[in-house]
């Protein structure tokens, strides 16, 4: 049976989930990636909380005219120092079952930039 895909991406972020889990020490970052923005979240699994967040279609990066990639990587420069306010240093990389490539691999290029560690 041919799956679509969305049902591929969701069978990797299935296999990605079972082995990553964020704390509040170590946070786990999420990303999920739309055709139009990218969205980045360090999650608390154990609480079930999310800690920060930051998006492509924040106003200080949305009104900056740059490409699709590039507002990924200062989407991940923003989270990086969010968390470094709120004292996190290291994370957990969850990609989402999306490949590690184009916009996901510029979120977390920016993300080390920043200062995260993972």
């Amino acid at each position: 049976m041919v799956q679509s895909k969305k049902d591929k991406r969701m069978g990797a972020r299935f296999r990605i989930r079972k082995t990553i889990s964020g704390t509040s020490e170590i946070p786990r970052l999420a990303v999920f990636r739309s055709n139009k923005a990218i969205y980045a979240q360090l999650i608390d699994d154990v609480t079930g909380n999310t800690i920060i967040s930051s998006s492509s279609s924040d106003k200080d990066i949305d009104s900056k005219k740059k490409t699709k990639v590039e507002k990924a990587k200062l989407v991940g420069i923003s989270i990086a120092k969010k968390a470094q306010k709120a004292g996190i240093e290291s994370i957990k990389f969850d990609r989402g079952g999306f490949l590690y490539h184009g916009r996901v691999k510029s979120l977390a290029e920016g993300a080390r930039e920043g200062g995260l560690k993972f």
